[in-house]
């Protein structure tokens, strides 16, 4: 967890992560957090800087999104390469999420005050 400008905000560490064992354990922990919360009542930033990305991972994420739908008031991500962000793009499609993307943490943080 962590605060900007009084603004409590889950804070998920995804960078240099480096196998998809890596990327499913901080899943996990964010689940064990975000789907005790009450509903839409999150404020969540992940940060995916040099983040191992492949299918698995993909099909992860997948699953992580839409199950964490009801909990999440807002949320951004910063950090993506050009390929995760392709791929991320997608996965906002399928789970009707509307996480935005951001080049850094500042700029992310910025649009969760909104």
């Amino acid at each position: 967890m962590i605060t900007y400008k009084g603004l409590n905000i889950f804070y998920m560490d995804f960078s240099n992560a480096k196998t998809q064992q890596e990327v499913a354990q901080i899943i996990e922990e964010s689940i064990a957090y975000i789907r005790q919360q009450p509903g839409h009542s999150v404020s969540a930033i992940t940060n995916m800087e040099n983040m191992y990305f492949n299918n698995e991972v993909k099909n992860d994420f997948l699953h992580f999104l839409k199950g964490n739908k009801p909990y999440i008031k807002i949320s951004s991500v910063f950090g993506m390469s050009g390929l995760a962000r392709i791929l991320f793009n997608g996965l906002m499609k399928i789970t009707g999420r509307d996480v935005r993307s951001f080049e850094n943490m500042t700029d992310a943080q910025e649009f969760l005050l909104k």
